[in-house]
């Protein structure tokens, strides 16, 4: 019997060629892939055809798996058939819930190791020609979630509407745009550009640019969905809509 052991991987941004060889090697030593909703399936034709392939994504307003749930499967699996390689999108100790999962399963006696993944944050904004920091215009990035675990606008949203010296990345704040906007006018920074990119390196990313103030309006109505990131600050003037799909109808100058 294989030692019970957990190995947390990021599965990247959506593109699987943006995986890491590690990354690889591990998907096809695992005897268990436990797999997000947001990690590209193509991912697992890496895993052994005998491997255990386990769906248990969570996206906003879809039935899902809780996170005590998911904690138990590893364990179980682990217990069971071996090695559990947990594929999270992105990076897993971005927002990604990674080391709570290895400190629960450390705690039930399993070994654990870490295998990062390229974060959205940074790899989605790139994809449309949008760095995050950038010479004259931005010295520095952070990278926020909208919400807090009870479900209110993040403090960090207001931090961040303070000070738009640098570059702002919100993950998962679709749902909150009309929320995270009007904290950053309360601020005085309705004119600043922005942009949303939904399923940004993927063939199919679509962008929206234009001021804060403009963004919740331009993004119903090119039909923006998630999985998006929000990007607010000067470099978004970088972008360049030529590399995404949809650009003519989705892409919008910012003034």
């Amino acid at each position: 019997m294989t030692t019970p052991r957990l190995t947390v991987l990021g599965a990247g941004p959506g593109d699987p060629e943006l995986l890491t060889l590690k990354g690889a090697r591990v998907l096809a030593e695992a005897d268990v892939v436990l797999y997000d909703a947001l990690a590209n399936r193509t991912l697992l034709d890496h895993a052994r055809p005998t491997a255990l392939l386990v769906p248990v994504g969570k996206r906003r307003g879809m039935r899902s798996h809780g996170q005590d749930e998911i904690n138990a499967l590893i364990v179980d699996y682990a217990r069971r058939y071996g090695h559990v390689v947990r594929l999270k999108g992105g990076d897993p100790f971005v927002f990604g819930r990674g080391r709570e999962e290895m400190l629960y399963a450390e705690a039930h006696g399993l070994l654990t190791d870490y295998v990062p993944g390229i974060s959205s944050a940074v790899a989605a904004a790139g994809s449309a020609g949008i760095p995050v920091t950038h010479r004259g215009l931005s010295e520095g990035f952070r990278v926020i979630t909208a919400t807090t675990a009870s479900g209110e606008l993040s403090g960090s949203i207001g931090e961040a509407a303070r000070d738009t010296r640098g570059t702002t990345v919100i993950l998962m704040g679709l749902g909150e745009l009309p929320r995270i906007v009007a904290e950053f006018c309360r601020h005085g920074h309705a004119a600043t550009p922005a942009a949303i990119i939904q399923n940004g390196t993927l063939p199919q990313a679509r962008l929206v640019t234009g001021s804060v103030a403009e963004l919740p309006a331009r993004a119903a109505a090119a039909g923006i969905e998630a999985p998006a990131i929000i990007i607010i600050g000067e470099v978004v003037r970088l972008a360049t809509p030529e590399k995404l799909a949809e650009l003519p109808a989705l892409y919008a100058e910012v003034a």
